[in-house]
């Protein structure tokens, strides 16, 4: 382990850095001018990573004045490790500075043939640009799925057309493929929060599975339905029943592209109906499904099935000319930022990765040279980016890994930039908002720092920004890596502890 503090009073803390070297906790530190409240909060670190809940593991802090990156506290920070859902920060940011906090998605309407008699002769399309927020319930009633079918039927009705001699295709050709990144586990890639990004998303690239619990603990709970209706995917239940009140206890397997989803876990009694969450194997096919299921309760008739046209596939594709018929814009990107952090959405995340990284590298049309592309732009900030090692933009990956020193560089050079003010408060308060709303409600840290939190297994993270004793403006980032298992309420006891104490100190070094 380490420990690393500012250089200013050294001598006056001498003492307290030789009771680490000697406890084995630490080597090679300097001291800042307020010891006492540095000493405090290195030594509640310190007696974090020796107990019972953490020494099998890894504890690392990085404390950072953000008007000149000086780093105040460094310990373990220049240790690789998972910062799960916390490299949010980093994505979010990448993305206001270089896509700008005004830009929006475009989604098109358009068709390719002839219109004659109120008939198309041709493929009606919708031309996705990666917008994660398209058909989203979050930001308002006109954006949500079933009014964004219905503006996008009017306008097809409006165009005179009827009839389509031909299908409705999602052109996903703007993005490869596979976007899932390769390192996410198998057990997150049917469940909601492992959704795949496409060219064209839809509902958040999820449905609902309804069950119907047993009367008994133990007995079979029966899948009603489907919100949406998806007849094209055929469902394997094993669920069981369990206690009333156990909550979801449902895993969903399956696979990208595949129509065979598996059904595992539990529900609770007591309840007529219960829903769990899964991912849409096929976003960009739901979207095509959807509008065509909405066209003919509209009285506009479609002669084929949906169709899907991806990049390299050729399927589906056309040669000819398209009619633009509507061009439908996302909200705002610092609207989508926003839900990201507060909500913590990983598909949000993934999009974002990749729309940042298209506009800075246009070649960077695969993950791993969209993270090279987002890699590139800090570094070209001057931002230290030793032990980076990230692959996805949403810390779902369980090998993904980076510093809290990258975390708190990036946050730092991030806090004098002119698009900071609005993307601080893009960050949930801690005890108040957000993921961590919950969090340190009682503590004097409550109102007090601005965290994006991540927690995948084993891994516990927050990271973020607060304010000094003295005004000065502070970015930290901690990271909790392997503790021991069934030891949560511990963690989060001791996450709360540091919180408190971070507040307590002072940014100048002088």
């Amino acid at each position: 382990m380490s420990v690393i503090l500012s250089s200013s009073a050294r001598v006056a803390g001498t003492l307290l850095i030789m009771g680490y070297l000697l406890s084995g906790a630490a080597a090679g530190a300097q001291t800042p001018a307020d010891t006492a409240a540095f000493g405090r909060l290195v030594s509640a670190v310190s007696d974090f990573q020796q107990s019972p809940i953490a020494r099998h593991g890894t504890v690392a802090l990085s404390v950072r004045r953000v008007r000149d990156g000086e780093p105040l506290i460094s310990y373990n920070a220049r240790q690789s490790l998972s910062s799960a859902s916390t490299l949010k920060l980093i994505t979010t940011a990448t993305a206001l500075a270089v896509l700008g906090p005004a830009y929006t998605y475009t989604t098109t309407i358009e068709y390719e043939g002839t219109l004659r008699d109120s008939v198309l002769t041709g493929n009606l399309y919708i031309r996705g640009s990666g917008d994660p927020s398209l058909g989203s319930w979050r930001f308002g009633d006109s954006f949500e799925a079933s009014s964004l079918l219905k503006t996008w039927s009017d306008a097809i009705w409006g165009a005179g057309i009827r009839q389509i001699q031909g299908a409705v295709v999602a052109d996903a050709s703007l993005y490869e493929p596979l976007l899932v990144p390769d390192t996410w586990p198998w057990g997150d890639l049917g469940n909601y929060y492992g959704a795949g990004l496409s060219a064209v998303n839809f509902n958040e690239n999820l449905y609902r599975v309804v069950f119907r619990p047993g009367k008994t603990v133990g007995a079979a709970a029966t899948v009603l339905r489907t919100e949406p209706s998806l007849s094209y995917l055929t469902f394997a239940n094993q669920v069981t029943t369990d206690a009333p009140r156990t909550g979801d206890q449902v895993n969903i397997y399956s696979a990208p592209f595949g129509n065979q989803v598996w059904l595992t876990g539990k529900v609770p009694a007591g309840v007529s109906e219960f829903s769990v969450k899964g991912a849409l194997p096929d976003p960009a096919y739901q979207a095509a499904y959807s509008l065509t299921r909405q066209l003919e309760l509209d009285s506009i008739a479609v002669a084929n099935p949906p169709g899907v046209y991806r990049a390299g596939t050729g399927s589906s594709g056309s040669s000819g000319k398209r009619t633009r018929l509507l061009q439908y814009k996302s909200p705002t990107l610092l609207d989508i930022v926003r839900q990201t952090n507060f909500q913590s959405i990983n598909l949000y995340a993934e999009a974002l990765l990749h729309t940042t990284a298209r506009a800075l590298n246009p070649k960077a049309t695969t993950t791993e040279r969209a993270i090279d592309a987002i890699s590139d732009y800090w570094r070209s900030k001057g931002v230290n980016l030793d032990g980076f090692r990230i692959k996805d933009g949403s810390g779902l990956s369980t090998v993904g890994a980076l510093t809290a020193d990258n975390m708190t560089g990036i946050l730092s050079v991030a806090g004098n930039e002119k698009y900071f003010p609005q993307f601080l408060e893009t960050i949930p308060v801690v005890g108040e908002s957000g993921t961590v709303r919950t969090l340190a409600r009682r503590t004097e840290a409550a109102g007090n720092v601005r965290a994006k939190s991540g927690s995948i297994e084993g891994v516990r993270a927050y990271a973020g920004y607060f304010y000094a004793t003295d005004g000065e403006l502070m970015a930290f980032a901690l990271l909790v890596n392997r503790f021991t298992p069934g030891t949560n309420r511990a963690v989060t006891s001791q996450i709360e502890r540091i919180l408190s104490l971070l507040i307590t100190l002072p940014g100048q070094a002088d």
